[in-house]
């Protein structure tokens, strides 16, 4: 059975009427062994419009990738493939047949179908998704994962592919690429957002089989089918966001479904993996020595119901203890900046607005740099000369490749944890330590109850330099009050 972990990193003490509150709610899980095989399906999505047919080498690749990755498939596993154009076919099994399982016999058709796809056609990716959306609804499977791949922009309808992404969300999971240059990186951002997977470029042919290799590895690791976030606040407070911001930057926040009080936000499949996620919270104003709790948060799947991990808030008019900023919260806020000014001057670049694109491309140097991001400063160099990383003086490039302006903006929501042992002093707040709040002998924050400082509610983590927040869960009063 996979174990899971949930714990809240933040700074309780706010000034007196501050109205906000953010928090960092990292959900950790070890163990556990891979999703019963007829509980799972997977669907290979492949393009084979006529594009795929010009580029040197590219059909025949996918061909090799593709057959790869149906050896990857484990026995047991339900599954088919898609050949995409503007029309849809079923590659294998025939229509009609749905998934099937897989075993030596039927990998072995599949490899055969495969490596006969011919390239010809357009681009419909919303006629792909619904054929897969509906092979999947038929089957009893309930961890549900796609690959798809493209070298194309998608032809269909306006708004056909936003109708299509809300009919297939919450019934599938799907991890996009794209090969080559010529497809477009927002819309498969999209498709993969909005359907809890990934995006990235695969420049060039030969890395196709390497790359669905890796991700069939993973799916196929999986332990844990769904899970889902619950944050309950209470009537007082409110939710501003919640955005996974580890490994990778997802706004989840319109994602939630409501339950009276609670908001479910789905996080899709698990493996033995950690994430990290933004909860930004609006909490009344209050008076310095009211304390109330602003959110409670528990982690559900199908086998456990983890926590809760609170959220509190302690207003107090002592600078020396409101003022420190929280150091996760701190560096997942820079993360987030980073991605955004990256896609906002790799777009300024796309129009012609060298000067905003020089000005947002400095910005995101200076912030990888600060944090530590060596995998988009190294990317960021493809695009812009570097004059002084440290102040963001940059100047842009003129010979792009095209495929490296690619790269950083599909790579531009990936995040690095927060860097250990590099927290400086003045932001741990060590409770029992000379002069800190709660120590023998130290004032304590004006006006109040400070639950941190019992031995029972405090755990001080060195390794991240932070405070855990524990100890026995408060009273569920509608207003939060404790």
């Amino acid at each position: 059975m996979t174990e899971f972990a949930l714990e809240v990193f933040q700074n309780e003490y706010v000034a007196d009427g501050t109205t906000t509150m953010d928090a960092i709610v990292t959900v950790t899980a070890r163990g556990g062994a891979p999703i019963v095989a007829g509980e799972a399906a997977e669907i290979l999505i492949i393009d084979t419009s006529g594009s795929m047919g010009e580029g040197s080498g590219r059909i025949e690749a996918v061909r090799q990738a593709a057959a790869e990755a149906v050896d990857g498939i484990r026995d047991g596993v339900l599954f088919a493939v898609i050949a995409g154009t503007d029309q849809v076919a079923m590659a294998f099994p025939a229509w009609g047949n749905g998934l099937v399982v897989a075993d030596p016999v039927s990998r072995r058709a599949a490899k055969d179908a495969v490596r006969a796809l011919v390239a010809g056609g357009g681009t419909n990716m919303s006629g792909w998704l619904r054929a897969a959306h509906d092979l999947f609804a038929s089957s009893p499977a309930r961890m549900r994962h796609a690959i798809l791949l493209t070298d194309g922009e998608n032809w269909d309808h306006p708004g056909e592919l936003e109708a299509t992404l809300e009919q297939c969300r919450g019934v599938f999971q799907v991890d996009c690429r794209g090969v080559g240059t010529d497809w477009v990186v927002h819309q498969l951002r999209a498709i993969a957002s909005e359907l809890l997977g990934t995006v990235d470029i695969i420049p060039e042919p030969e890395m196709m089989a390497a790359e669905f290799r890796r991700i069939m590895e993973e799916a196929m690791g999986r332990a844990v089918a769904s899970a889902t976030l619950k944050v309950w606040c209470p009537a007082a407070s409110s939710i501003n966001f919640l955005r996974q911001v580890a490994p990778e930057v997802d706004d989840l926040t319109d994602k939630a479904t409501v339950e009276g009080r609670h908001r479910l936000y789905p996080l899709g499949a698990w493996g033995a993996e950690s994430r990290d996620y933004h909860l930004s919270l609006t909490v009344p104003a209050n008076e310095v020595g009211v304390e109330m709790l602003a959110a409670r948060v528990h982690l559900a799947t199908d086998e456990a119901d983890v926590g809760p991990a609170m959220v509190r808030a302690v207003w107090t008019d002592d600078n020396t203890v409101s003022a420190r900023i929280n150091p996760e919260v701190a560096h997942y806020t820079g993360q987030a900046e980073l991605s955004q000014a990256i896609q906002a001057g790799l777009e300024a670049l796309k129009n012609g607005d060298e000067r905003s694109a020089t000005v947002k491309l400095g910005q995101a140097t200076k912030l990888a740099v600060e944090s530590g991001h060596d995998g988009t400063v190294r990317l960021l160099k493809k695009v812009v000369e570097v004059e002084d990383e440290r102040a963001g003086t940059v100047r842009i490039r003129r010979d792009v490749a095209k495929a490296d302006e690619m790269a950083l903006d599909t790579r531009s929501t990936r995040t690095v944890r927060v860097r250990k042992n590099v927290v400086p002093d003045e932001l741990v707040l060590d409770a029992g330590a000379p002069g800190s709040p709660g120590s023998p002998g130290a004032p304590r924050p004006r006006g109040g109850h400070v639950p941190l400082n019992t031995p029972d509610e405090v755990a001080l983590d060195r390794s991240t330099r932070t405070v855990r927040v524990g100890g026995p869960k408060p009273r569920d009063n509608e207003d939060g009050a404790t």
